[in-house]
């Protein structure tokens, strides 16, 4: 039947270039991306090409190695006709899905922009699914949050949990999935779109050649302790906002997960929009509309402290922390329930906190500057320009 074309919003990104590589391992795909680089490089989409023509068998057709290909495009989501620019190319009916990753994402930022995030998460959101609509696109795979949950009163986390975000970026999630499932609702026979909500990607793929990259200093706790390890980060001590939670040492626990092990949950979500899926994921669904949330994560969460030691065995490195006030906004525990997602996709997240480290300390030790170092130079890996404004 040929290769389904598959669009990866922000697919240049952390999280994004991870799926689109997942995607092109499974030689299944015809995979393209949108992405205007504001927190990624095209660099990540040209290795992701890389792993997968290094993956071909010797007997490779000629389909497969086209599979390996990306169309990148340079395109900010917020551009209606430049969207709609890119899906004429392909034709009315020749989108099989969207995974829509690209969104504004710093949590604290968020707070300080509320205008901004909201404009681009949700505005981007609203076009791109008008434009599918417009090409008979009507399969998404939505790359939620879990920060839609709050403060959550029952820890694993379940997804019948009220949402009820404590930021804007929460809330950007909460906003986009409501317009989605009420899109869904509005139209029952065409529309299908599955949510995904997680935590904390960390990790990077194991050859060393994709990782994450963050342009500027990195908000979360795992890139930022590697750049203060690799020297990108000059500062000397890790600051732990408090340490009086009703956790097991009192820091803040999360749950972690390894960007592959999320990137394949993305994958199975693709898969369980398909027509001949092999179950019927929205036949419990509460009405009308074929939407479904699911968690992703390994549902045992590790404190800021465990962390910490964890990077210290990987890299080598003794890092000094200080105890300092709580943040605002920050919460004890933020674990998920996966066991739906388990259940009804065949998720799993095999990979343990040991290998996030070991994976993560070997791409920033094989690059110690990111893609920075070879932005300058690397051309973009197919025809078009390209996007993570996300992740």
């Amino acid at each position: 039947m040929g290769l389904q074309r598959v669009l990866v919003t922000g697919g240049a990104g952390y999280i994004g270039s991870h799926v689109v590589l997942t995607l092109l391992l499974t030689r299944r795909f015809k995979v393209f991306s949108i992405d205007n680089y504001h927190n990624s490089y095209p660099t990540s989409l040209a290795r992701a090409s890389q792993i997968a023509r290094d993956a071909l068998p010797k007997d490779a057709s000629d389909e497969d190695r086209d599979s390996t290909e990306v169309d990148v495009y340079g395109v900010d989501l917020t551009d209606e006709k430049a969207i709609r620019n890119v899906f004429e190319k392909y034709g009315k009916g020749g989108v099989h899905a969207v995974i829509h990753v690209a969104a504004y994402k710093a949590v604290g930022e968020s707070g300080e922009l509320p205008l901004t995030y909201y404009h681009n998460n949700v505005t981007s959101t609203i076009l791109l699914a008008r434009v599918m609509a417009e090409f008979d696109c009507t399969r998404m795979v939505y790359s939620s949050s879990a920060t839609v949950y709050g403060i959550p009163p029952i820890i694993p986390i379940p997804e019948t949990t009220a949402l009820q975000a404590e930021s804007v970026y929460g809330n950007t999630k909460i906003v986009c999935e409501t317009i989605l499932r009420d899109l869904c609702r509005s139209q029952p026979d065409t529309w299908k779109v599955i949510a995904l909500r997680y935590f904390n990607p960390a990790g990077a793929h194991e050859s060393g050649l994709m990782g994450e990259d963050p342009v500027g200093r990195p908000g979360n706790l795992l890139p930022l302790l590697a750049h203060m390890a690799i020297g990108r980060v000059k500062d000397s001590v890790l600051k732990v906002f408090g340490n009086d939670y009703p956790t097991r040492d009192g820091t803040c626990v999360r749950d972690y997960i390894h960007v592959l092990d999320l990137a394949s949950g993305h994958l199975l979500a693709l898969e369980a929009l398909s027509e001949n899926a092999t179950k019927d994921v929205f036949a419990d669904c509460p009405d009308i509309a074929r939407y479904k949330a699911y968690n992703l994560g390994k549902g045992k969460g590790q404190s800021v402290l465990e962390i910490t030691e964890a990077m210290r065995k990987a890299t080598g490195k003794d890092f000094k922390t200080e105890i300092v006030g709580r943040r605002l906004g920050d919460v004890p525990d933020l674990t998920a329930n996966p066991s739906l997602a388990q259940r009804e996709l065949g998720f799993s997240a095999p990979r343990d906190l040991e290998t996030m480290c070991r994976d993560l300390w070997n791409w920033q030790t094989k690059n110690p500057q990111g893609y920075a170092a070879q932005a300058t130079t690397a051309a973009a890996p197919a025809t078009g320009s390209s996007a993570d404004k996300s992740a």
